[in-house]
């Protein structure tokens, strides 16, 4: 449980919903997974579809999306560059459709996202808005329902394998078990991420990441009682299974826990600049 993860860590879904479409970005990485995954939501009596998280500014990938209009409303998980870049040239290949986020500076044409429970009705769909921050102070998940049929599109909050990094300072990790918490409610509906297949079960995901962190909070812990005196030796202990080449991403995570442990210890400078997945 406490170590690295790197398969998915729910049940697959077998399939998704007719009104669901995945259109993958050509971003992989190791941060990234396979690409960024912008959901498309369509229901059958609409003529226009939802789209989640435009993705990077690949021109190929938003030409793509834009095959899938007419399009009136594009909503952000989050405020990270996989996931937006590509917003403001979307926003005109569709001719001008609101871009909807939590952070203003990722809001385009209209009003940011602010309430949790907020429902974004129209378009024959249920969405509902989730306030999840943790990975990034600004980020949310999607409770969308259509004729009987729920997903939670979760963003970077859950990914479809291994586990996500707390972007530390922006970042909580308190908020983020809070997070978990609010999303284990969610029961036998499929979780669409950001990163990665789709998951049969919100609920089971959410569990995991929970129970996952709750023992990395131990290890940390471990690692500090037994000498480590700075996030990078903190790192070395704890995340030793882990490429070197993805430290800099643990130490993201590793501040966090120490700033949830009321641990303060002294200073490395990893320099971080990345997105996703730890």
């Amino acid at each position: 449980m406490s170590g690295h993860v790197t398969g998915a860590v729910a049940a697959l879904a077998d399939g998704l919903p007719g009104w669901v479409s995945l259109l993958r970005a050509p971003n992989p990485g190791p941060m990234t997974l396979d690409g960024t995954n912008t959901w498309v939501l369509r229901a059958p009596s609409a003529e226009y579809a939802v789209v989640v998280d435009p993705g990077p500014a690949d021109e190929g990938h938003l030409a793509r999306i834009a095959e899938h209009g007419p399009i009136g409303l594009v909503l952000i998980t989050h405020g990270h560059p996989d996931h937006t870049e590509g917003s403001a040239r979307l926003s005109d290949l569709l001719g001008g459709v609101h871009v909807l986020a939590v952070d203003r500076a990722h809001t385009i044409g209209g009003e940011p996202l602010t309430a949790a429970g907020e429902s974004l009705g129209g378009y024959d769909l249920d969405i509902q808005l989730l306030d999840t921050p943790g990975h990034t102070a600004d980020s949310v998940c999607f409770l969308v329902e259509h004729d009987g049929e729920r997903v939670v599109l979760t963003g970077d909050t859950i990914l479809g394998r291994g586990t996500t990094v707390v972007a530390h300072p922006d970042g909580h990790l308190g908020d983020y078990l809070r997070s978990l918490e609010l999303l284990s409610a969610y029961t036998g509906i499929p979780a669409l991420p950001g990163h990665g297949p789709a998951l049969a079960d919100c609920a089971a995901a959410a569990d995991f990441y929970l129970a996952h962190r709750r023992a990395r909070l131990d290890q940390v812990r471990a690692a500090v009682d037994g000498g480590a005196r700075t996030p990078a030796a903190v790192v070395a202990v704890v995340y030793a299974d882990v490429d070197r080449s993805l430290w800099w991403a643990a130490e993201w995570s590793v501040r966090a826990q120490l700033e949830y442990l009321g641990v303060a210890i002294g200073e490395s400078a990893p320099g971080v600049s990345g997105l996703e997945h730890m």
